[in-house]
C-alpha cells in the first residue's frame, strides 16, 4: 500500500513538472510587439501642407527641404509669395494629364510604319551636348558665433542637419553673410526661435535655439551683424544651431566657413 502511494506521488510530480515546462516554453515563444522608430525628421513628405500662424513660404520650404521657388511654382505663387493661414499648399507636383491618341493620328502612324525607309547613304553624327555649367557662389562666409563645435554635420541623420556651436546665454549671434531675413519666429518645431536668411538665388542660412531675435522678416542684414542672442529655446542647453542650405538642401557648413 505504501509503495502504491509513493508511485502515485511520483507520477503526479512528473505530470506537474511536464505541465510547468510546457507553459514556460509557450511563454518564451510569444511574439513581442515590434519596436517602432518614432524619431523626428522622417524622410516621408506628405502631399500637402496646411499653413499655420506664423509660417511663411520660406519656412515651409525649409521644413520639407525644398526650394522655395519650386514650392511657389507648384502652387501658382508669385513674388512676394503671400500665403494665408489655413491655405493648403501642394508639396508635390501634379501628375501630367494623360493623352489619348486620336484615331487620325493612329492611322497616320500605322501608314507611316508600313512605308519602308530608304537606307541613308551618309550618316551625320550629331554634335555632343555641352557639359552642364556648374554655377559657383560668390558668398564670403564667416562664423555666426564664437564657441566650440558641439555637433558636426551628419548628412545621413534624420531631423535637423547642421552644426551646433556652444557658448554662453546672451552671446551674440551674427549673420554669416549679407542677405535678407525671410523668416524670424518659432513656428518650426525643434528649432526654437529661428532666423532664416536668404543670401542669393541658391543659398540660405538658418540660426536656431536663440533667446532673443533682433531682426524681422524683410530686414536687410550685412555680414557680421548681430541678429540674435544665443539661448536654449527648443533645446536642453545653451547653443546655436546653424545650417547652410543650397537649393533647399542642407550642406555641411564646415565646407563653407573659414578654417579656424
Amino acid at each position: 500500500m505504501l509503495k502504491r502511494t509513493i508511485t502515485a506521488q511520483r507520477v503526479l510530480l512528473l505530470l506537474l513538472l511536464g505541465i510547468s515546462l510546457t507553459w514556460l516554453n509557450g511563454c518564451s515563444n510569444v511574439a513581442q510587439p515590434p519596436i517602432t522608430d518614432r524619431s523626428a525628421g522622417s524622410a516621408w513628405t506628405p502631399d500637402s501642407h496646411r499653413v499655420r500662424p506664423g509660417e511663411t513660404l520660406y519656412s515651409i520650404a525649409f521644413q520639407y527641404g525644398m526650394r522655395y521657388e519650386t514650392l511657389a511654382q507648384w502652387n501658382g505663387l508669385r513674388s512676394p509669395y503671400t500665403i494665408k493661414v489655413g491655405q493648403t499648399l501642394r508639396l508635390k507636383p501634379s501628375a501630367p494629364p494623360t493623352r489619348t491618341p486620336s484615331r487620325s493620328s493612329s492611322s497616320t502612324s500605322a501608314s507611316s510604319d508600313s512605308v519602308k525607309q530608304a537606307p541613308a547613304t551618309t550618316a551625320s553624327r550629331p554634335s555632343p551636348a555641352p557639359p552642364p555649367v556648374r554655377k559657383t557662389s560668390t558668398i564670403t562666409w564667416q562664423w555666426p558665433a564664437q564657441g566650440p563645435i558641439l555637433r558636426t554635420f551628419q548628412g545621413n541623420s534624420h531631423g535637423k542637419k547642421g552644426i551646433e556651436i556652444g557658448g554662453g546665454r546672451g552671446q551674440a549671434v551674427r549673420a554669416a553673410a549679407p542677405g535678407r531675413v525671410v523668416y524670424a519666429g518659432s513656428g518650426l518645431v525643434g528649432y526654437g526661435r529661428l532666423i532664416i536668411i536668404k543670401h542669393d538665388a541658391r543659398f540660405l542660412s538658418a540660426y536656431g535655439f536663440n533667446d532673443t531675435l533682433f531682426v524681422q522678416e524683410g530686414s536687410q542684414v550685412h555680414a557680421g551683424q548681430v541678429i540674435a542672442e544665443m539661448g536654449s529655446s527648443g533645446t536642453n542647453r545653451v547653443q546655436l544651431h546653424f545650417e547652410i542650405r543650397r537649393d533647399g538642401k542642407p550642406v555641411d557648413p564646415l565646407q563653407y566657413l573659414p578654417k579656424r
